[in-house]
């Protein structure tokens, strides 16, 4: 199915972009953004003072697996962000309104799918996981509160994409912000004030996602036309499906890829591990920061997919790769600046402080040779051009693992990280190469 999306005998919308577009955009996401790493050092540091290490080894395995779960329909966000955006860019509320319908449908949907089959869910992830004894029980518990969260958080999803396809990131900020700070909060309160142990935080994420939820709906009634809307029909159902099922593919390959480095990483022997996990850290502080960019991207540029104006477009990918690089750059600096500090009261042992020292140039280098990949993810979502997302990130981890089959056995950690490197480095120069013969084909 042809997925480079066009807008045939639609009007041509001139519009400008400018810097204060991008930052508009960029500046609020990242803020909020940031805040998300917070709440998992918070539910860590909480459990952590119940001195009980199979309480935080049972809320980390079930962390895992609604990492899976989550991550793989997190494709309703970066979806629904593009058909927002190409819809205000082409001016129809209709097919906004109607986009914004089908994902509330598919995300309410699967989130009660997710709750009939809780029970199995469960016991294969924790089996998956190798979860025994204690830890189990405690993970056990974790699971059965927060699986009870599964439709607000897809619905969630939804409008947050929505929200940014429409290019209101103060809003965006405010939901973000509400949701990371209510779930820090009530940890906080309910673990340690009231004693309710594991169950305090995983009913804190409960709630927290479904405030949020509650204060998402409350934005759909003010900001969308009564009048406009309409319910989904079969081509909005299967162009969503589409998209989302690409995206979903594109999920997978990242999150397999991230979790390849982490068991490689074991193969190392603990010390590694445990240095490599502390250096994953900087990583993901840094991808949460530089998303932000990315999320300027997705909305300027579908946007401009949808007033089928090239010229905003090409501004569009000037203006966030200076942008891109300059934000990167920070983030690289302040992992040098601060990386000692970070691990000086992180690392558990001298020898994994040493090991960690060591190999936190890679991590300095990271943002860089990464930043047009998150700003190249953040183009082709916004242009919902998602066959080619999707083979191009298969692409690049299949490179990613060849690369790893060659360096790692003659270099050890070196060659793990290099990998890294190039996978991020790969998906960078794939997605700009093939930007634009995609360009010329949906501005055709």
């Amino acid at each position: 199915m042809e997925q480079v999306h066009r807008q045939p005998g639609g009007a041509v919308r001139p519009f400008d972009i400018t810097h204060r577009d991008v930052l508009h955009i960029a500046l609020p996401m990242m803020i909020a953004y940031l805040s998300s790493p917070l709440v998992g050092l918070v539910a860590t540091g909480v459990i952590g003072q119940l001195r009980d290490e199979a309480l935080i080894g049972g809320v980390a395995l079930s962390a895992v697996i609604f990492d899976v779960i989550f991550v793989s329909f997190n494709f309703l966000r970066g979806a629904t962000t593009g058909f927002t955006a190409q819809a205000l860019g082409a001016g129809d509320r209709h097919a906004e309104q109607r986009m914004l319908a089908s994902g509330l449908v598919i995300a309410l949907v699967a989130g009660l799918l997710l709750l009939v089959l809780q029970k199995p869910i469960g016991a294969l992830g924790l089996a998956a996981m190798g979860a025994e004894g204690a830890v189990a029980e405690a993970a056990s518990t974790y699971f059965g509160w927060r699986i009870w969260s599964a439709p607000f958080v897809l619905f969630n999803f939804v409008v947050f994409g929505w929200i940014i396809g429409r290019g209101d990131a103060f809003w965006g900020m405010m939901l973000q912000t509400l949701l990371n700070g209510l779930n820090a909060g009530l940890s906080i309160y309910w673990v340690i004030g009231l004693g309710w142990g594991v169950a305090g935080v995983a009913a804190a994420s409960l709630v927290a996602e479904a405030v949020t939820a509650l204060a998402g709906l409350y934005l759909i009634f003010a900001k969308t036309v009564r009048t406009a809307w309409s319910l989904p029909d079969l081509a909005a159902f299967r162009r969503a499906f589409s998209v989302n099922g690409d995206m979903m593919i594109r999920s997978f390959a990242l999150l397999i890829g991230l979790s390849f480095f982490t068991r490689q990483s074991g193969t190392l022997g603990i010390d590694i591990l445990a240095a490599n996990t502390i250096l994953l850290r900087f990583y993901f502080f840094g991808v949460a920061f530089l998303d932000g960019v990315a999320t300027a991207a997705e909305q300027l540029a579908g946007r401009a997919v949808g007033a089928r104006y090239r010229p905003a477009f090409d501004r569009t990918i000037r203006l966030t790769t200076l942008w891109g690089f300059f934000f990167a750059g920070l983030v690289s600096l302040a992992f040098l600046a601060g990386g000692d500090w970070v691990i000086g009261i992180t690392a558990p042992t001298a020898s994994v402080s040493d090991l960690a020292h060591r190999y936190l140039p890679y991590v300095v280098a990271l943002p860089v040779f990464g930043i047009v990949a998150f700003q190249m993810d953040g183009v082709y979502i916004g242009a919902t051009w998602s066959k080619q997302m999707r083979n191009l990130m298969v692409l690049s981890l299949a490179i990613y693992f060849a690369a790893w089959a060659v360096l790692q056995p003659p270099f050890g950690n070196d060659g793990l990280w290099i990998a890294l490197i190039l996978f991020q480095s790969v998906r960078s120069i794939a997605f700009r190469l093939m930007l634009p013969r995609l360009a010329n084909r949906t501005f055709s």
